[in-house]
């Protein structure tokens, strides 16, 4: 329960993200990393947006539960067998 309810709240929080970037750009500033590897000008706002669809997508898979197979698969290289 604890998952889709954390879910719910990332797939909120990440349409904002996605929206609202200027906004986030001008109440929280640039990041440094962000300008310097994503774009030349516009680099934090294109990093709020990847990150509003990064959200949205594990809140999804949390609220179908799905997050424990996506897990699962991603670090089962890693796993003993």
């Amino acid at each position: 329960m604890f998952l889709k309810i954390f879910g719910l709240i990332l797939v909120v929080v990440g349409p904002l993200l996605v929206i609202k970037a200027e906004w986030f750009l001008e109440n929280f500033g640039r990041i440094e990393w962000a300008e310097a590897h994503l774009g030349t000008e516009g680099g934090t706002r294109l990093f709020y947006k990847l990150l509003g669809i990064i959200f949205i997508f594990f809140g999804l898979t949390m609220i179908f539960n799905l997050f424990g197979g996506i897990v699962t698969w991603v670090f089962s290289p890693l796993l003993p067998k």
